[in-house]
């Protein structure tokens, strides 16, 4: 009898660590999807922000990459406006498609403005142009099927000195992605290439900081006056 008690207890304690073990798995399981999600954090933080204080209706929405989130003082660039922006990381297109119930849905904007696709071409040096150009267009179908009347500008991938050698692939994303939007109504390709570049072609080395790839006051002073006019009043 005893014997027989004995062999119960350890098959009983020897199951409870057995459902304790899989209850640590699924647990793990359940939230790694949360944690290896990139830029979770920042979109955290923007949700934070609108429970607190949602930005109002019909402002202009500025989403994508680090040159839109770096951009700290936007406001100040375009006072005639009221300016939300929800540039992130160091983001590509499938990270703004992921999150674009999170970033572009909840503001009901008047208008938007996307920066992103040269990170793409970063993050993978065997894209082609076409597909890049694919990503958008998915993302703009995206933001269409939301908001079938607002006005998108897409601003063109920039040249920057740290990344020449991606120059030749923006140009021809930039080109694809701007013939795509000449397709579309209530669009706008806004070209900001060509005002960065030296007479010889390459990037004006001045209008960025030390990592030469994310701009300066300089180079934001370059946007303002290039973006300022497609801006809805």
């Amino acid at each position: 009898m005893k014997m027989a008690y004995l062999k119960k207890l350890k098959r009983s304690k020897l199951n409870k660590k057995i459902i304790s073990l899989l209850a640590g798995i699924a647990f793990l399981l359940l939230s790694l999807p949360a944690i290896s999600q990139p830029f979770a954090g920042e979109i955290a933080a923007f949700k934070k922000q609108d429970s607190l204080s949602l930005p109002p209706k019909n402002a202009i929405l500025f989403t994508g990459s680090s040159s839109f989130r770096l951009w700290k003082n936007i406001e100040n660039y375009f006072p005639q406006h009221t300016i939300i922006n929800r540039g992130f990381g160091g983001s590509t297109l499938p990270d703004m498609i992921r999150y674009v119930n999170d970033i572009i849905y909840p503001y009901e904007p008047k208008q938007i403005l996307i920066y992103c696709g040269e990170n793409d071409f970063a993050a993978d040096s065997t894209l082609y142009p076409a597909q890049v150009a694919a990503r958008f267009e998915e993302l703009f179908n995206l933001i269409r099927s939301r908001y079938k009347k607002v006005p998108i500008a897409y601003v063109s991938m920039k040249p920057s000195p740290s990344r020449q050698h991606l120059m030749p692939r923006y140009n021809v994303a930039n080109v694809m992605i701007r013939n795509f939007l000449k397709k579309k109504k209530r669009t706008a390709f806004i070209d900001v290439y060509k005002a960065m570049l030296l007479p010889d072609g390459k990037p004006m080395p001045d209008i960025f900081i030390q990592d030469n790839l994310h701009m300066n006051e300089k180079g934001y002073a370059i946007w303002q006056k290039i973006i300022e006019p497609y801006l809805l009043k």
